[in-house]
């Protein structure tokens, strides 16, 4: 994962997105502290299909947290 202060991205954004593209976790901080995520477009996907995808990976982080919490989980 890449970590970016907001101040120095601003000089190297292409880098960053660049970096984005090619599948790197960039994340912006401000103080030391993470506040925007780079995420690169996914191509070929449309928007219904984007929101069936959204709509499992949140359905599955709410199942894993239900079975931390009852410490199901590995």
């Amino acid at each position: 994962m890449l970590s970016v202060p907001i101040h120095q991205a601003k000089g190297q954004l292409s880098e960053l997105i660049r970096a984005a593209e090619q599948g790197e976790q960039v994340v912006l901080t401000r103080h030391g502290k993470p506040v925007v995520r780079l995420v690169a477009e996914v191509a070929g996907v449309d928007d219904t299909e984007r929101e069936r995808i959204s709509a499992q990976a949140l359905a599955d982080l709410r199942a894993f947290r239900a079975a931390w919490s009852a410490g199901d989980a590995p």
